[in-house]
C-alpha cells in the first residue's frame, strides 16, 4: 500500500530554512515508511503562493480553484507533516489562516508531525503552547516529539536526531506499528518477569499495614 504524505510549509522566503526542515522531515519519513515494507508519495504545500487566495478565502467564504486543490491534498492524506515559522512567539497568520479553512474535525485522528524555524531555541515551546492545541482543536492525533530548529541547529546531530525520533513516531501512527508502544514503555515499570531477572523489588510492598499504623499512633 502507498502511504501519502503531505508537508505544509509556511516559509516566507526564497529559499527557506521552513521548506528545507519541511523536506529533511519528509526524507526521514519516507525512509522510515520504506523500512517497514511499505511506499509513500510525498506532496508539499506550500502557502506563500496561495497568500492572496488565502486572504481572500477569508473575505469572501469562497475558496479559489488552487486553494480548494490544495485543503483537498491536506484533506486526502494519510499523515501531515506541518512547518511554520515563529512570528512572536507563535506560528504565523499565514499558516494559521490556511487551516482556519478547515472544519473542526476536518483532520480526525489524523496523524500529524508539528514542527517551526526561528532565529533561537527559545521558541521551541511554541511547539507545545500553540501547534498543539491547534491541530488538536482539529482533532488530529499529533506525535508526540515536535521539531523546532532554529538558525545553528541546521548542520548539527542533535537536529538530526529529533528529525528522526519524529519521523519514526509518525510512520508508527501511520501504520498502527504495535512496536510504538513496547518502543515508549522505557518510561514505566519493567514486565513482571523482567522486574524478577532484574531482581526488580515493588518498593509499595514495605508500606505497613494501616491497622499496624493506627495502632502505633494509639499507643
Amino acid at each position: 500500500m502507498t502511504r501519502r504524505i503531505v508537508a505544509v510549509t509556511a516559509g516566507l522566503s526564497e529559499p527557506s530554512s521552513t521548506r528545507l526542515l519541511a523536506d529533511r522531515l519528509t526524507e526521514a519519513v519516507d525512509r522510515h515508511v520504506t523500512a517497514h515494507g511499505e511506499a509513500a508519495t510525498i506532496e508539499v504545500v506550500e502557502l506563500r503562493p496561495l497568500a492572496k487566495l488565502i486572504a481572500e478565502q477569508m473575505l469572501t467564504r469562497f475558496p479559489s480553484g488552487e486553494l480548494t486543490a490544495a485543503i483537498e491534498k491536506v484533506l486526502s492524506a494519510d499523515a501531515l507533516v506541518v512547518v511554520t515559522p515563529v512570528f512572536s512567539g507563535s506560528y504565523s497568520g499565514l499558516f494559521k489562516s490556511f487551516f482556519d479553512n478547515l472544519d473542526v474535525g476536518a483532520l480526525d485522528g489524523k496523524p500529524v508531525l508539528v514542527a517551526a524555524t526561528g532565529g533561537s531555541s527559545r521558541h521551541s515551546l511554541m511547539l507545545d503552547h500553540a501547534m498543539r492545541p491547534l491541530f488538536s482543536y482539529l482533532h488530529a492525533s499529533v506525535v508526540p516529539t515536535g521539531v523546532m530548529a532554529a538558525t545553528d541547529d541546521f548542520g548539527t546531530t542533535g537536529l538530526d536526531r529529533r528529525v528522526d525520533r519524529a519521523a519514526a513516531e509518525l510512520v508508527a501512527a501511520l501504520l498502527g506499528a504495535a512496536a510504538g508502544a513496547s518502543a515508549g514503555r522505557s518510561g514505566f515499570l519493567p514486565a513482571e518477569g523482567e522486574q524478577r531477572e532484574a531482581g526488580f523489588t515493588d518498593r509499595f510492598d514495605e508500606v505497613p499495614d494501616f491497622t499496624e499504623l493506627l495502632r502505633r499512633a494509639s499507643s
